[in-house]
């Protein structure tokens, strides 16, 4: 039960870093080469809820995210 609860944790930093990292390209494109139509917006963050939605998915049932775990929880 403590290994499920130290993935979702894990998840939730992925998730932090992964919405950042999207957020922060957006933003660069919008300020320095061209506004991005709303629309394509609204389907990057669709599908980074997908992905989002995967991970969790995987951490859940794998007990890893994408097959990697943190060190002081491998056997």
């Amino acid at each position: 039960m403590l290994a499920i609860a130290i993935n979702i944790l894990w998840f939730l930093v992925g998730l932090i870093i992964l919405a950042g990292i999207i957020y922060l390209a957006i933003w660069v494109i919008e300020s320095f080469v061209t506004p991005i139509p709303e629309r394509v917006k609204q389907g990057v963050w669709v599908i980074v809820l997908l992905i989002a939605l995967i991970m969790l998915i995987t951490a859940l049932t794998t007990g890893g995210i994408g097959g990697v775990r943190p060190p002081f929880l491998s056997k």
